[in-house]
């Protein structure tokens, strides 16, 4: 008796605690996966939102609703009277900002985000260029559910290392943070493909330029550690000696694979501020067009060395170009404020003076000897 008295008063609790939660059945709920933000007319915000709905026989479609209010909430309610169904927000998995509002800026987009408790840090973020809403309206042929499809674009091509993640926190961090600047990547529409063109640069929450797709990759391997990867250099003529060439050509293709790398940064000089920037990159060589011998150890160094100033020379130039726009998105000032003790470092501080910031760019390229060549 007393041992069914004992389960009895445990079970007590979660009969209340059952009764007080709040249940959604997925027919009765509108899914949101995705939702891209807008400038709005008279200064309103204009909200896309991709809703999967499923019915009872759990078949599902694909709602796509614009609304505009003053409010992230508001637009919610607009779009909640327009479909039978409840929205939720807790599978999305993208939030998109139009490049008009992307230079404007996220910090209201970012704090709204984040202190939505159904909202998962891990969600990506990235721009559009133009405006979200023609992107997603557009009645694509091959594509059935837009906000999943872009969902697995970014996600395959983070985990394969060809772009920058830009998750939720992520961005989080790095606008809240003294010394580093964030950075998205960026989409667009391409006839009847959706495809990742390029990186935002922001300073202070504000998209102040981009990069190429291509530079993504040189923007990754200076912030932060290859392990995989893929990566294509062209190197011109004169760059490798002729004597290593199989025929006279006037460019080199080298395609390279399995690349693991490893950055550091050094504060030489906090007077005149000035940085080392060593990476050490090992990598395995696909294809190379036109054929080089790679069984010769000799012409391996050579391709070595001209990798590396190739690599050197492209990273310096991305650097350079974040200079211009004040776009600290590598976390030099992170290193500063570290090293340096009182520095009292603001974002406005640092901005100026990471312009004038003097960044030796040291590669370390080595072939591996154990792949298979082609």
């Amino acid at each position: 008796m007393n041992k069914l008295r004992r389960y009895f008063i445990v079970l007590i609790p979660f009969v209340f605690l059952y009764g007080c939660v709040q249940t959604n059945i997925l027919d009765k709920v509108g899914l949101t996966t995705l939702v891209g933000y807008d400038v709005g007319t008279e200064h309103k915000m204009a909200t896309t939102a991709v809703i999967r709905e499923v019915n009872p026989e759990f078949q599902s479609k694909v709602e796509i609703l614009t609304t505009e209010n003053d409010t992230s909430k508001g637009n919610r309610m607009e779009a909640n009277r327009k479909l039978s169904k409840k929205i939720m927000v807790g599978q999305m998995r993208v939030v998109l900002f139009g490049e008009e509002l992307a230079k404007d800026d996220l910090r209201y987009y970012i704090d709204t985000n984040l202190e939505n408790a159904n909202v998962s840090n891990g969600i990506y973020m990235a721009v559009v260029e133009g405006k979200t809403a023609p992107l997603l309206k557009y009645e694509y042929k091959d594509i059935e559910d837009i906000g999943q499809h872009i969902f697995r674009l970014i996600e395959q091509n983070v985990r394969q290392e060809y772009m920058i993640s830009a998750t939720l926190h992520q961005i989080a961090h790095d606008y809240y943070s003294v010394g580093k600047d964030l950075a998205m990547p960026i989409i667009k529409r391409d006839g009847e493909l959706v495809e990742l063109s390029g990186v935002a640069l922001f300073k202070d929450g504000k998209m102040v330029s981009s990069l190429s797709a291509r530079d993504s990759f040189y923007v990754r391997i200076i912030r932060d550690t290859f392990k995989v990867g893929l990566y294509e250099a062209v190197l011109e003529k004169g760059d490798v000696p002729s004597k290593v060439l199989q025929k006279p050509t006037n460019k080199i293709t080298i395609a390279f694979d399995a690349i693991h790398s490893k950055r550091k940064i050094k504060l030489v000089n906090a007077d005149t501020l000035e940085f080392d920037l060593n990476i050490n990159i090992r990598s395995r060589v696909l294809e190379v067009y036109p054929d080089i011998n790679l069984d010769d150890p000799k012409s391996v160094k050579m391709v070595e060395e001209a990798v590396e100033k190739k690599l050197s020379k492209e990273i310096a130039r991305v650097i350079a170009h974040s200079q211009e726009v004040e776009s600290d998105i590598f976390g030099f000032g992170e290193k500063y404020r570290s090293v340096v003790r009182h520095s009292n470092l603001t974002k406005d501080k640092w901005h100026e003076m990471y312009k004038d910031m003097k960044v030796n760019v040291k590669v370390d390229f080595v072939v591996l000897r154990d792949g298979v060549f082609e």
